[in-house]
């Protein structure tokens, strides 16, 4: 007769065996990293633009051109933390951000709360932005540190699952929250997961790269561009970006205006974009994992380009979700294994350097997307497939670029030695 709890000790068994001890604890730690400040980011300062066209009149034109700034800003902070994460190591470069960060939202909460001059929390705001953006390059290079070399797509679709997560949790939370605190006390939020960043990478990770006497100079991150292998496929993924992005900009207003979907519906539909890359994405890295990089590359670049391409025969809710599933796609094929591609090329102690190279190419492209998607919705009010074609066209030069990327024989980078 069958002992009864053999069946759970079974159980329990396997998921320790092909879960808890698949990745080492570096993983699992910035997994929490990537969850505290996605529900950080996510709960609070996608009202901060209500907030600031609702309870200061300001128009959502300026509201657009502070978030645009923002992104720019972004991506010079890309570059400057990873010369940090290259110079002072990894860990500390976190725990030092993660402290700056706690400061930074700390003055949003104060200036929103005595109603300070506009311009006093665009400022602040920006500086908060800038120094998460300083953070993103060591938080990627302990990921390709501490991961197993045959699971490092692995590692990353593990750790975007969990950004996912908080992305999900994020905004309902907001969103319920404000219904009886302030604006300022979301902002509060942010500081506090900031600061549990902080102490979770204190406690919990010990530094994966001890730094370098090598002089810290933004400078140097531009001879990244000396890898021309590297180079040309952050060019092609800068283009990707430009098409991909779409997502939170072009198509709001798209589904909103021209199809008379509700913003519920809307809502939504990125809600599905969340729940199929959560359900989806670490399996479908697992599968990808068998073939070589640059076929993801295609395949997801091609999902991509087909899936927002398709919006333009959408008439109904029910052929956006499945849009909307054909874009996800492409997302769970491309992202954890470019990640993995930047892994790859960088030499061990620049890897914050080709982190930050590689966040300026996809903060650049993101940050591009709304103004060249508002330009197309501009230019063409009544020909829908016109406005997506030429998104999905965007999307889809990168599949010819990442087939030449992925079958040219390049020089060995100059880097390497370093």
């Amino acid at each position: 007769m069958p002992i009864p709890n053999q069946q759970p000790n079974k159980l329990s068994r396997k998921l320790k065996e092909n879960i808890f001890n698949r990745f080492p604890r570096g993983i699992w730690v910035m997994t929490g990293v990537d969850i505290l400040l996605t529900i950080g980011f996510s709960i609070s300062m996608p009202f901060l633009a209500l907030y600031l066209h609702n309870e200061r009149n300001i128009s959502m034109g300026l509201v657009g051109v502070l978030f645009l700034i923002s992104g720019i800003v972004t991506a010079l902070a890309n570059l400057i933390g990873g010369v940090l994460a290259d110079h002072f190591g990894r860990r500390k470069t976190v725990i030092m951000m993660s402290g700056f960060a706690v400061l930074a939202h700390a003055s949003l909460v104060v200036l929103i709360a005595l109603g300070a001059e506009v311009w006093l929390i665009f400022t602040s705001y920006i500086v908060a932005r800038g120094i998460i953006g300083m953070m993103q390059p060591a938080e990627s290079a302990i990921i390709a540190d501490v991961a197993p070399k045959e699971r490092l797509t692995e590692s990353y679709a593990f750790v975007r699952v969990g950004g996912n997560i908080g992305f999900a949790l994020g905004p309902a939370m907001g969103g319920y929250l404000l219904t009886f605190l302030s604006y300022a006390w979301l902002i509060g939020i942010a500081a506090l997961t900031c600061g549990l960043v902080a102490l979770l990478v204190l406690l919990q990770l010990h530094e994966t790269f001890q730094g370098s006497a090598e002089r810290a100079d933004i400078r140097t991150t531009l001879e990244v561009a000396r890898d021309h292998r590297f180079l040309i496929f952050s060019l092609f993924s800068l283009l990707l970006f430009a098409s991909m992005a779409q997502l939170g900009s072009t198509l709001s207003v798209f589904s909103v205006d021209r199809l008379s979907f509700t913003t519920a519906q809307y809502g939504l539909l990125l809600t599905t974009n969340g729940i199929i890359v959560a359900i989806f994405q670490y399996p479908v890295a697992i599968w990808m994992n068998k073939f070589p990089r640059y076929r993801g590359l295609i395949l997801g670049s091609i999902l991509y380009a087909i899936g927002y391409t398709s919006f333009g025969w959408v008439k109904s809710f029910d052929w956006g979700l499945v849009s909307m599933a054909v874009i996800t796609a492409g997302e769970i094929t491309f992202s954890p294994i470019a990640s993995s591609v930047v892994a790859e090329s960088a030499p061990f102690n620049w890897r914050g350097r080709y982190m930050g190279f590689a966040g300026l190419s996809q903060t650049v492209g993101v940050s591009f997307a709304p103004l060249f998607g508002g330009v197309l919705l501009d230019a063409f009010p009544h020909e829908s497939r016109l406005l997506w074609g030429l998104i999905g066209l965007v999307g889809l030069i990168p599949v010819f670029g990442f087939i030449w990327w992925g079958r040219t024989k390049f020089k060995p980078s100059p880097l390497i030695d370093r």
